[in-house]
């Protein structure tokens, strides 16, 4: 379950139970990188590439999702709309921060990332906690024909990004009951959250993180 903490900042109740974590989903009134001495992000261009922290903090180049499993590491993504996704590995105290837009969901970014732990660090999909934050809502997200046609859809269409991750995530072997969503939207909750399609170039960007203790 979603809550919001009197930092400003979103969490989930069921992620608190590992002591090992921290994580969070910032708004607007919360300055998520001055939290962090060693915060990682990267130079995000909408795609589904994966890359690893390996304890490292600053822009680690291109990509849309960043791995840790560092004691230490925090890694983080900024969103202005775009569906912000943490994955947590229980068993192997693995964790990783994804940026899944439109294009990064129909490149199914969250599975890939899946797999890249598996790879990296040996994750199984069935250990994995999974937290989908906030982001635009299929209330306000209506798109033209070629982005409609990505997700199945015909015509001018209203597109739910919270959902086709969620069943990504159960595609590849998620739990559904641990796959947490906050179900909030970025661009209705304006005293919270900044988005892009409202404020345009004036939006700034939300961050979201989880890392290591």
């Amino acid at each position: 379950m979603f809550y919001r903490d009197p930092e400003q900042i979103y969490r989930v109740s069921e992620l608190d139970a590992f002591p090992w974590l921290i994580h969070g989903f910032g708004t607007r009134l919360a300055d998520i990188p001055a939290q962090f001495a060693q915060l990682a992000t990267l130079k995000q261009i909408h795609s589904s590439s994966c890359v690893a922290a390996e304890g490292r903090s600053g822009i680690l180049g291109e990509g849309d999702a960043l791995l840790e499993n560092s004691p230490g590491g925090v890694v983080a993504v900024k969103t202005a709309d775009c569906i912000p996704v943490l994955l947590v590995d229980e068993r192997l105290r693995a964790v990783a921060a994804i940026h899944a837009g439109w294009r990064g969901t129909a490149a199914r970014i969250v599975e890939r990332a899946v797999e890249a732990m598996r790879e990296r660090f040996g994750t199984r999909a069935e250990d994995l906690h999974a937290a989908i934050g906030p982001g635009i809502g299929k209330c306000c997200y209506e798109v033209g024909p070629e982005v409609a046609a990505q997700f199945g859809e015909q015509g001018r269409a209203h597109i739910d990004l919270t959902a086709a991750n969620w069943r990504q995530l159960e595609e590849i072997g998620v739990t559904p009951s641990r796959i947490y969503a906050s179900n909030l939207c970025t661009m209705c909750r304006a005293e919270e959250f900044h988005s892009f399609r409202r404020d345009h170039e004036a939006a700034g960007r939300l961050h979201s993180f989880v890392g290591i203790r």
